[in-house]
């Protein structure tokens, strides 16, 4: 079972976040995903690999291709770790709105 390392060190990756928004979308084939990417499609495969390692993509066979599906339910485990600095956030927002309020 991957555990909440594993999620992170697999979203660290600017390329591996880019292919988790684009699955968020559709599920996808590594064809289709290789064409937006600036790298080969073994490369791309390896990321993909990384993303079902750590369980956020599932793999789904269709004949010679395979279509990837993001699982975003591992994810939740990386939310609950950064809910507590939504609050910072949330927090520093407010107060540069009522600065902006009180001085236009």
């Amino acid at each position: 079972m991957p555990t909440v390392d594993d999620v992170f060190t697999a979203v660290a990756n600017r390329h591996r976040r880019r292919l988790l928004d684009l699955l968020l979308d559709e599920p996808q084939s590594v064809n289709a995903l290789a064409v937006r990417f600036d790298m080969r499609r073994p490369s791309v495969s390896e990321h993909l690999k990384v993303l079902k390692d750590a369980g956020l993509v599932r793999e789904e066979r269709h004949g010679r291709e395979r279509i990837y599906h993001v699982d975003a339910q591992r994810l939740r485990p990386v939310a609950e770790w950064l809910s507590p600095y939504e609050v910072f956030w949330r927090d520093s927002l407010r107060d540069l709105r009522d600065h902006l309020d009180r001085n236009p």
